[in-house]
């Protein structure tokens, strides 16, 4: 089946870096409004998204929405979690979010998208009722290719549940590329064979089998589809029917093997086992870990015996048995290296070393050994991918997990910092509140703005005069009370009252010409006074609140402590978990083996059976013969 993983974005990729295809009828576009991020944690987290970090944008766009920040980004976070989670491969929670969220309101375009998605992973998942109902919702906006998997998907889903008419018209008016329509109809087609319509199967795999094409991927298709529809031509006693399309089949593709072994027992079943003899010898010097090649060691003596030649017969049995023999010990050997677990490590690396995320995810690369040729199957099988997967995913979480004792011990240094700071100022802080100095200073505001209103009221000219005028006119009062003292005959005393009396007349002229000016530099002064009271008692009710948080330092202290509790249970449940996947992928490894490991034994005892009747046959006189 073509891989789902070769076509489309993730969906996280897909909203958050918007494209378009053609622009479609009515003017819609494909596209969401690409917003300005104008909240930094929005903008951390889109970026680790766009760097391909989509566990590391998981966790921070769930603080985001957790912590109820970045309101403006709201739908975007949203629309972006459930593509991540999607990712992540959290169907559940991400169908839940996306079905709330895929709304008229979201573009038609990305709602297409983000169902498409959800219907190729239910479809991944074996949940066929869920990925017809994706599936359906779609409504244009799609690019053809997205389209034609769609209906690739939708067709796979109808043929598992049985329901193969509404498959077969969904393929017949297929338009749009041929790829995904070809997979399909190979499907359709094994499906109708096993439903026992080969008439009807022959109609579909037959148009495989005959398509143009170049692409290595379609051509291992259409050898498929040919030596697909050839068996079960035989398995129907046609052979007619199945040479030719056996002979369609590349002798260096990937299904040649099979085509050769079919090609043999077509001739076989019409009598010309000499003809038969040509592809079994062919397919005996091929790799012998393929099933075809060891029916071949049964096949061959068969047409000698046919052939009344039974001493090519014996000798091709008893080299067939040393031949699965010798198979059988590489086998076992393989099997014990599996056992032993250093294939596993190499796959293990592979997978990890590979850095791939999400779901759609596969390992393309094999490792260069023995036991790659005996399980390539199996590794290319969605039971051991999904294992190697989940054993990724854990290697990666535990990754993670290592990063955070450092994380907590640098929270913990921040922390005491903080706690070393704070005790300093903590002192000052106490003295500063306990003296009150704001309530002190607007105390000496108001009484000082009564004593200017009282002075303004009675109309005193020296109560508002500035600094420099109150100054003058204590030296005025100062020199009078000197002079007050002198004798009251004294003529210089007298002259020098007389002239501090005009001096004093004109101070006070002067000052009560400047009075309003006066008054007002005074009030203006007072307003600015009022204003600086103000923010000092700002500034004290910003210090109790600095007081206050000293009390809750140790908080964080303690969330510290359960942050590392939860950490080492974590490691263990995170070291448990992956223990037992590297348990369960040996098990499905040895599994495979001894399936194979069985079937050379079947193929053994066939082989002595028939080596044996031979004997026994040619032991007994002619005319005594059965």
């Amino acid at each position: 089946m073509k891989s789902l993983s070769r076509i489309g974005l993730s969906l996280a990729a897909a909203l958050a870096v918007p494209f378009v295809f053609a622009q479609q009828p009515g003017g819609q576009s494909d596209r969401l409004q690409i917003p300005v991020v104008s909240d930094l944690a929005y903008g951390d987290a889109l970026f680790q998204i766009l760097q391909g970090e989509g566990f590391e944008g998981l966790a921070r766009l769930s603080a985001v929405a957790d912590r109820g920040v970045a309101e403006s980004h709201r739908a975007e976070t949203e629309l972006l979690l459930g593509g991540l989670y999607l990712e992540m491969g959290l169907h559940e929670e991400a169908s839940v979010r996306l079905g709330k969220l895929l709304t008229e309101d979201v573009p038609a375009g990305v709602r297409n998208r983000a169902w498409f998605h959800l219907a190729k992973a239910w479809y991944m998942l074996g949940d066929d009722a869920r990925a017809e109902d994706a599936a359906r919702r779609l409504g244009g906006l799609l690019s053809p290719e997205l389209e034609s998997e769609r209906l690739h998907i939708l067709a796979n889903v109808l043929m598992r549940q049985g329901r193969f008419d509404e498959a077969a018209d969904l393929l017949d008016g297929w338009q749009g590329p041929e790829d995904w329509a070809a997979y399909a109809r190979v499907n359709l087609g094994v499906a109708l064979i096993r439903d026992n319509q080969l008439d009807v199967a022959a109609r579909y795999l037959g148009a495989v089998g005959l398509m143009p094409t170049v692409d290595p991927e379609l051509l291992a298709l259409r050898d498929r589809a040919n030596v697909t529809l050839a068996f079960a031509y035989l398995q129907s006693g046609e052979p007619a029917s199945a040479k030719p399309l056996l002979s369609r089949v590349r002798l260096d593709g990937p299904y040649s093997n099979r085509a050769l072994l079919g090609a043999g027992w077509a001739e076989a079943a019409l009598g010309d086992h000499r003809a038969a003899l040509t592809p079994w010898l062919e397919l005996k010097s091929r790799n012998l870990a393929d099933p075809a090649v060891q029916e071949s060691l049964l096949a061959i003596p068969f047409a000698y015996v046919q052939l009344d030649a039974p001493a090519q017969a014996a000798e091709q049995y008893e080299a067939g048995l040393l031949s699965l023999a010798g198979e059988r010990q590489r086998v076992d050997a393989v099997i014990e290296r599996i056992r032993g677990g250093a294939w596993l490590d190499t796959i293990l690396a592979l997978a990890v070393e590979d850095g791939g995320r999400g779901w759609a995810w596969q390992l393309e690369q094999l490792p260069q050994s023995v036991e790659s040729r005996y399980l390539y199957g199996l590794l290319a099988g969605q039971e051991f991918q999904e294992g190697l997967k989940n054993y990724r995913d854990l290697v990666y979480l535990e990754s993670r997990l290592q990063r955070w004792p450092g994380d907590i011990e640098a929270f913990n240094d921040l922390i005491r910092t903080r706690e070393a700071q704070l005790a300093s100022q903590l002192a000052q802080a106490d003295g500063l509140l306990a003296g009150n100095p704001a309530a002190g200073l607007e105390a000496r505001r108001v009484a000082l703005a009564a004593r200017l209103e009282a002075a303004a009221a009675s109309g005193d000219v020296v109560a508002v005069l500035p600094e420099s005028g109150q100054a003058q006119w204590q030296r005025i009062g100062s020199l009078g009370q000197q002079l007050d003292g002198a004798a009251a005959g004294d003529a210089t005393a007298a002259a020098q009252r007389e002239r501090l009396r005009l001096l004093r007349g004109a101070a006070y002229w002067n000052a009560a010409e400047a009075q309003p000016a006066s008054l007002q530099a005074r009030r203006d002064e007072l307003a600015a006074a009022s204003a600086a009271v103000a923010e000092a008692g700002d500034r004290m009710q910003r210090l109790e609140g600095v007081r206050g948080a000293a009390s809750s330092v140790g908080a964080p202290a303690v969330d510290l402590e359960a942050a590392r509790a939860r950490h080492a249970v974590l490691t263990e449940r995170l070291s448990a978990a992956r223990d037992l996947e590297r348990r369960h992928l040996v098990a499905i490894a040895l599994q495979d083996m001894e399936r194979q490991r069985g079937r050379l034994d079947a193929y053994e005892r066939q082989l002595r059976y028939a080596l044996a009747a031979l004997y026994d046959r040619a032991s007994t006189p002619r005319g005594e013969r059965p």
